[in-house]
């Protein structure tokens, strides 16, 4: 964080200094009992309704508390802090939002979308951190509470920001855009996710739409083309400057001669009417669309596309991310258990399509959750996905996945089908199946501990 006197603070907010000196400087902000007080030199807004420890904030002091608590309820602050009372706590925050984020004139980057978010602002990060200062959000810890500390990690010495954007209800991206106020703003797609926060896809379409409103004037907006749900967002809306990536139709920056090679994939980007050969980890063609957005950002804020593509190919592909290992009876195991959802799984499927090809194929999938009212609907579509491929053993872990098993049987799948309640004994079924000509994906939810540490399980043989 930059640092800022408390006496600038206390001017900024036209507040009340009731106890301490103000002849210091702030080093960290927080909004108190939604972050944890950890360091010395904290700026910390507190409400109305929150109970204060005075001791712990004393120990960690020098510390700043601004409350539009009443004096009376603000004069057990002791000598290490510095109490500064205001009108409203919640107009005192936001125009200390607002005055931080403008000191500061770089590109910042936020990125929405169902699948490929964390990746593709991973992938903007390990290119421009080979260059600049950046700050970032940290892998997919993206919820709004996180938004203020990401903000303060901005300083004087930062030439660039790129932040995830979190959806699990309506205004969430709302709210994280007032705080961030991205020059870039990334939709990679929109599937289908966090129903029960949107009530159902409409509603979720038009969550995520609420980035458009959000990046700063004259900013950029750079979409999927390929897309379906992207597409019914209302574009005339953006003022901005639209940038399109995409595979199958025209864009900005398309994809063409996709191959996957030994360690990801390959790919022949065109831009305008030049050419560029690219190499990416991870396989899939989802990872080359989160390249291309990557691509796009990353020449918007300031860098070549050929220093983006050198840089690229440095990447590491994220563990749990479709993450190759050898497992029990040298087999091999596909962990993909980060993040479930339709589109997610979808994706996988498609991956398994080419390096399953010639081998014993065995797929492990778990429940996918908020989804509302619509778990067996996008469940039983996933059953006939599965149905549709050549799939020698099909087990799924969890009641709300029992809909894709009952599916694909109803379907005509030949494939050894299990039904589980959880992970206990699917391990007995598999024994006998994992070989060297055997390969086993694995998909559940990051909140499923124990698939996690099931696939761990697979992989050590």
């Amino acid at each position: 964080m930059q640092h800022i006197s408390v006496h600038e603070i206390r001017k900024l907010l036209q507040g009340e200094l009731l106890s301490g000196s103000e002849r210091w400087s702030v080093k960290h902000a927080i909004y108190y009992n939604r972050h944890e007080l950890t360091q010395n030199h904290t700026l910390m807004f507190v409400s109305k309704r929150d109970t204060i420890n005075w001791q712990e904030i004393d120990r960690k002091g020098p510390s700043l508390v601004i409350s539009d608590k009443s004096s009376e309820e603000l004069k057990n602050a002791l000598e290490n802090t510095t109490v500064i009372r205001v009108r409203s706590i919640v107009q005192s925050y936001w125009k200390f939002i607002e005055y931080y984020r403008n000191l500061f004139e770089i590109p910042v980057v936020a990125l929405t979308g169902t699948c490929g978010k964390t990746t593709t602002k991973e992938m903007i990060k390990h290119i421009t951190s080979k260059e600049w200062d950046v700050q970032a959000s940290v892998s997919s810890k993206n919820e709004p509470r996180q938004s203020l500390p990401y903000l303060t990690g901005i300083n004087q010495k930062t030439k660039a920001a790129i932040f995830e954007l979190g959806l699990g209800n309506i205004g969430n991206i709302k709210h994280q855009c007032m705080i961030y106020q991205p020059t870039i703003g990334i939709i990679t797609n929109i599937g289908v996710h966090h129903l029960d926060g949107c009530i159902n896809l409409d509603g979720y379409i038009k969550a995520k739409a609420e980035i458009l409103e959000g990046i700063k004037k004259d900013g950029t907006l750079i979409i999927n083309s390929d897309d379906e749900n992207t597409k019914k967002i209302p574009l005339r809306k953006f003022k901005g400057k639209l940038i399109t990536f995409g595979v199958h139709e025209k864009s900005d920056y398309q994809a063409t001669n996709i191959q996957f090679t030994e360690n990801g994939m390959q790919f022949v980007l065109k831009v305008s009417n030049n050419q560029y050969e690219v190499s990416v980890p991870g396989y899939g063609e989802h990872q080359v669309y989160n390249a291309l957005a990557a691509i796009a950002a990353v020449k918007e804020m300031g860098l070549s596309i050929e220093i983006a593509i050198s840089h690229l190919k440095t990447f590491k592909a994220m563990a749990r991310h479709l993450e190759f290992s050898t497992g029990i009876g040298e087999s091999t195991i596909v962990d993909d258990t980060w993040t479930n959802n339709p589109t997610s799984v979808e994706a996988a499927l498609k991956v398994l399509d080419t390096i399953g090809e010639g081998k014993k194929v065995i797929l492990i999938l778990g429940d996918i959750k908020r989804l509302g009212n619509f778990e067996e609907k996008y469940h039983r579509e996933i059953g006939t996905m599965v149905a549709k491929r050549t799939i020698d053993t099909l087990i799924t872990i969890g009641k709300r996945a029992e809909n894709i098993a009952k599916q694909a049987l109803k379907e005509g799948t030949k494939a050894d089908v299990h039904m589980f309640k959880d992970v206990s004994g699917v391990l007995d079924v598999l024994k006998t199946k994992l070989d060297s000509e055997t390969i086993v994906l694995i998909k559940g939810p990051m909140s499923s501990k124990s698939m996690i540490e099931f696939a761990n399980q697979l992989k050590n043989r």
